[in-house]
């Protein structure tokens, strides 16, 4: 789904979204002295990028490991058939997947990657066994565990 942006970006709407890409949590007066305009102008530029959708969302990042969850998996799969209905099949089971990070739709070895947060190994097993191989459509699956995250959810560069 492309979204339709109505408005150009200037400068300083191009800083406000880095400032909070690195800490959603500053106050509108901290973000508005970093760009340098008042308060309100500062407030009613934000409220705009959250309108027009360049803000999707604002939350904390939970550490993993924290809680519980300290093996990442990533899964190619692959569908039995390449159709329209089987892709939305799939889509319409895979986000019901409490363990699913991201899912995409990719060009390639694969239908789609599939990152996935789980306990670990044995709580992936069970949840390949239970969840993913009894998808909609699924007839392969390779699974990578990854060793080292070098980077995860890096800011957009703009």
């Amino acid at each position: 789904m492309e979204e339709s942006f109505t408005t150009e970006l200037d400068r300083t709407d191009r800083k406000i979204l880095r400032l909070l890409q690195d800490d959603g949590r500053l106050t509108n007066a901290e973000l508005a002295t970093r760009v340098n305009v008042s308060a309100a102008t500062c407030h009613r530029r934000t409220q705009r990028l959250f309108q027009e959708g360049f803000i999707k969302s604002v939350r904390a990042q939970v550490e993993p490991q924290s809680v519980g969850l300290g093996a990442l998996v990533m899964v190619g799969v692959v569908l039995d058939r390449s159709t329209p209905e089987s892709f939305a099949a799939f889509e319409a089971a895979v986000v019901k997947m409490p363990s699913l990070l991201d899912c995409n739709l990719v060009a390639g070895d694969f239908d789609y990657l599939l990152k996935i947060r789980v306990k670990d190994m044995p709580d992936f097993n069970r949840l390949h066994a239970r969840e993913l191989i009894t998808l909609p459509g699924v007839r392969q699956t390779r699974t990578f565990f990854v060793m080292k995250e070098v980077t995860d959810n890096a800011p957009l560069v703009f």
